[in-house]
């Protein structure tokens, strides 16, 4: 079963690494969001439609490949058609990512708790921009806790979805009195006690199977109180603040409506430090030209990016270096480039190569304000290594 998660960075690194000399990997993208995709019979349809388009795009590719090569993509997109009508589990996902190449021996699909656009793409490697985007807005937990229940929510100042939920059995308290009293109290301290650790352990655990960059508590002043001081020492580093709501009802909407203003604030004080250091020269550069160049030099520590920023450039498929539309050959070894749609998707594939951040800026309500500021930038920039 394909577990339900926006990729780590190593995971993501993983795909970005994989570089053919030939367009073979076969990049799918499904989306399974429960407002629209909610029956089997609706889910199927979609699942034809992108996969009629993959045929497309292999017919397309017809005249430049060799009968070999056909070969393989037609078995590529077979393979995909297997798992997607077969094999898929859908419970819980909003979408799913399959990167398929024959040649490079590579099967992977990824289980996303977010939709994104239906997509094909028959490219020298795994498209893995919009999982990278993706993995940014999964950067928030919110735990909600209380005595006996406890709820695990992940995402971002976009929308949280909760991801896991759990119940131990806690006596109540009583009044009798006396020796027994204490005893019975003891007891249900305990079973509290072990409530909390236990919970503690599961949110660890989310945190190393999808590392997590703040975490907010929920629930009573005293219950929370008690779970701060039981967090593992990975988890106090990353508490950013708490909310009051109501641990049992409280919807994934009402949660993302008291933890907003602090997502926020947090959210727009780490954009706010990115444009303070790109103002120094040494630190950041700005602009289409400069950042491909940072990349091209492995120089880059954070790729910054207005989300939905796009614009074509050109690859080439030997070095991986990037550069803008116009030139047809690589400056580096002479090969033929290759025209790209959205040199972006490439830019954050050679930045997860060298271990970069990618920080995009959201766009707000408020137009005055780091989106808006990033726009007139160029829309992209870079904080460098050195």
């Amino acid at each position: 079963m394909v577990q339900v998660a926006a990729p780590d960075r190593d995971g993501l690194r993983r795909l970005a690494e994989i570089r053919l000399d030939r367009p073979l990997v076969l990049s799918l993208y499904l989306d399974l969001d429960p407002s629209q995709f909610a029956v089997p019979r609706a889910r199927a349809s979609e699942v034809r439609s992108l996969l009629d388009e993959a045929d497309r795009r292999v017919r397309e590719l017809h005249d430049g490949l060799s009968h070999e090569d056909r070969g393989e993509l037609e078995r590529s997109v077979e393979r995909a058609r297997e798992f997607l009508e077969g094999d898929l589990d859908a419970e819980g996902a909003h979408g799913v990512a399959v990167f398929v190449s024959q040649s490079a021996n590579l099967f992977e699909a990824v289980k996303l708790p977010r939709a994104l656009s239906p997509r094909v793409a028959v490219v020298y490697s795994p498209v893995v921009g919009p999982l990278a985007a993706l993995g940014r807005q999964e950067r928030w937990c919110v735990t909600l806790v209380s005595r006996r229940d406890a709820r695990i929510f992940r995402g971002s100042p976009g929308g949280l979805a909760e991801r896991e939920g759990l119940r131990d059995e806690v006596h109540g308290q009583h009044d009798q009195g006396g020796w027994s009293q204490a005893r019975y109290q003891r007891h249900v301290e305990k079973e509290k006690d072990d409530h909390l650790k236990r919970t503690c352990e599961v949110v660890l655990r989310h945190f190393e199977r999808e590392p997590f960059e703040h975490l907010v508590l929920g629930g009573t002043t005293e219950v929370v109180a008690d779970f701060e001081g039981k967090v593992h020492a990975y988890l106090a580093e990353r508490l950013a603040g708490r909310i009051d709501v109501d641990v049992e009802t409280a919807t994934a909407d009402q949660v993302l409506e008291r933890a907003a203003p602090l997502l926020e604030k947090l959210e727009e004080e780490r954009e706010r430090e990115a444009l303070d250091r790109l103002g120094d020269p040494a630190r950041g550069v700005q602009g289409l030209l400069d950042v491909l160049e940072a990349l091209n030099e492995r120089r880059v520590e954070t790729l910054v990016l207005a989300d939905g920023y796009r614009v074509a450039g050109a690859v080439c498929p030997q070095c991986g270096w990037l550069g803008p539309e116009g030139p047809r050959q690589c400056p580096a070894d002479g090969s033929e480039l290759v025209p790209r749609e959205d040199i972006v998707e490439g830019a954050i594939e050679l930045a997860l190569q060298q271990s970069a951040d990618v920080l995009p800026f959201l766009r707000r309500e408020d137009d005055g304000g780091s989106f808006a500021e990033l726009d007139k930038r160029g829309g992209i920039a870079a904080l460098l290594r050195f």
